[in-house]
């Protein structure tokens, strides 16, 4: 080959493996953070990335927007594929499930450092869901309780003024408004496929539910008999249909017809209360927060937070961004978006949420709420708990037989692993 030739092929071979080193190259320096979350937060979140985003140059975040009834099952698979995301929204129930699976990053050093995340601005009930055996393990986003939707003219057709403050007011309102509703129409509303109705009158009690460190149920104590004879006694005397949610049309316009008065439920009705009732009767309803045996009560606290994977490699990157949903602005930003109430307390100073009287109750109990017990078998506790209180309401069980049997399946088929367990790790 001529020298000329030879030089040109050089020059060429040259460029091709220029050409493709480019190739091969990353197109860019970016970081992506991922962050997984499910529901109506998980489409409103993406709308509040862009300033974050705007202020960490050559980070992008990727939402993943998954189904509540697919997030549990979808976290799981990913710890055991190792294929987790750095940061995600919680249920405040699952928190101690996945501290005990060591998932997630310990996040008091970060708030130490902190001036965005501050626990004194946060409502005590709901930090503390988030604390498991002294580690704080996610930062609160968002916040419910359950408390009670009412009728106030059909209250005010009874001969009461304002909403129940205590257990003795209610049950004389109850029985007041279902003389005046006839044998068809009831005071209250209390799904019997749902356990939170129960479980928060029970959370009121200085009872805990469960018993030696979390160990076993405490079900037969007098604050939770207390609790469950004042939630049958609303089935005996007709103020509440033996009936679950699937028995009725939907909640929203049973209410409106005045099949009932009484309501416990969330936050996330009031949207659903005022875009479903007709107009002549948003002026008839309001919240009011949940009476309680003595005087006003409180209720479980709920929510989801943010938490961090221990297996994330951008961990301080995630943090920013908690920090960054955890501010004021955006905690704000996001109850417009969604309706969701704001984890800070400083967050709720402003026009739109200080204006709604629905808020209002909300805001007063939310500084009464305390954490259901810190164990991944809560779910199914609550749920067998459900089960007992019904066979009690629907087959005529006795509540002491009930109960009985209540503890016994806690204790001897829930909780007796997590028992052997601790033994085990004491041993050691």
């Amino acid at each position: 080959m001529a020298s000329g030739g030879v030089a040109g092929f050089l020059r060429i071979a040259a460029w091709v493996a220029v050409f493709a080193l480019c190739a091969c190259a990353p197109a860019s320096h970016e970081t992506t953070l991922k962050l997984w979350a499910f529901g109506p937060e998980g489409e409103a979140v993406g709308k509040l990335l862009t300033e974050f985003e705007q202020t960490h140059p050559g980070v992008h975040v990727v939402v993943q927007n998954l189904p509540l009834t697919a997030m549990h099952e979808k976290l799981l698979t990913a710890f055991a594929g190792d294929a987790l995301p750095d940061l995600c929204q919680l249920g405040n129930t699952w928190i101690p499930e996945f501290a005990v699976l060591g998932a997630l990053e310990p996040l008091q050093a970060y708030v130490d450092q902190s001036e965005v995340v501050r626990r004194e601005d946060y409502f005590a009930g709901i930090w503390d869901t988030n604390v498991i055996d002294g580690a704080l393990y996610g930062v609160s986003w968002y916040v419910d309780t359950r408390l009670l939707f009412y009728r106030k003219d059909l209250l005010a057709a009874a001969g009461f003024d304002h909403a129940p403050r205590d257990w003795d007011e209610w049950r004389r309102a109850m029985a007041a408004i279902k003389r005046n509703q006839g044998a068809d129409r009831y005071a209250i509303f209390l799904p019997l496929n749902e356990f939170e109705p129960l479980l928060n009158l029970a959370i009121q009690q200085s009872d805990p539910l469960l018993r030696d460190g979390d160990t076993r149920g405490n079900f037969e104590s007098a604050g939770f008999r207390r609790a469950l004879d004042f939630y049958v006694e609303a089935f005996r005397e007709h103020w509440a249909p033996s009936m679950s949610n699937t028995q009725i049309a939907n909640v929203w316009d049973e209410f409106g017809k005045g099949y009932f008065a009484f309501y416990i439920t969330g936050p996330w009705n009031i949207g659903e209360f005022k875009r479903r009732l007709p107009a002549e009767l948003q002026g008839s309803w309001s919240t009011a927060p949940l009476p309680g045996a003595h005087g006003p009560g409180g209720g479980a606290a709920g929510g989801a937070s943010l938490a961090i994977f221990r297996t994330s490699r951008h961990k301080q990157l995630a943090w920013e961004l908690t920090e960054f949903l955890s501010g004021v602005k955006q905690q704000q930003r996001f109850y417009m978006l969604t309706g969701d109430l704001p984890a800070r307390r400083s967050a709720w100073d402003f026009g739109a949420i200080q204006t709604d009287e629905y808020t209002r109750a909300f805001r007063t109990q939310l500084e009464r709420v305390k954490p259901t017990p810190k164990v991944p078998e809560w779910e199914r506790i609550a749920n067998e708990m459900q089960l007992a209180a019904e066979r009690v309401v629907r087959g005529g069980e006795s509540a002491d037989t009930a109960l009985r049997a209540l503890d016994a399946k806690v204790d001897d088929v829930i909780l007796a692993k997590r028992r052997a367990l601790l033994a085990a790790r004491a041993r050691q």
